[in-house]
């Protein structure tokens, strides 16, 4: 498994996780905690699943945190239109 097959898929389950009520908080946490999770499962147990989960839930947190301030923006620029 690569990296962005993990962290599509940790974007993803987060998504579902927060639309069932995940506080904002704890998105970070669960992220790493799934991407962890998946690496492990589809590499094996090992030091680099681990750093690759690591890796993989950062990747995915920043991605949801990114897309989400850039969204606002938009909207921001939207309503001065």
């Amino acid at each position: 498994m690569e990296i962005i097959q993990i962290s599509g898929m940790v974007l993803g389950l987060v998504a579902v996780f927060s639309e069932a009520g995940l506080a904002s908080k704890y998105k970070p946490l669960v992220s790493l905690s799934i991407g962890v999770l998946i690496a492990l499962v589809g590499v094996g147990v090992s030091k680099e699943a681990v750093m690759l989960g690591i890796m993989a839930g950062l990747s995915a947190s920043g991605l949801w945190a990114g897309t989400k301030a850039t969204m606002s923006k938009t909207e921001i620029i939207e309503d001065r239109g």
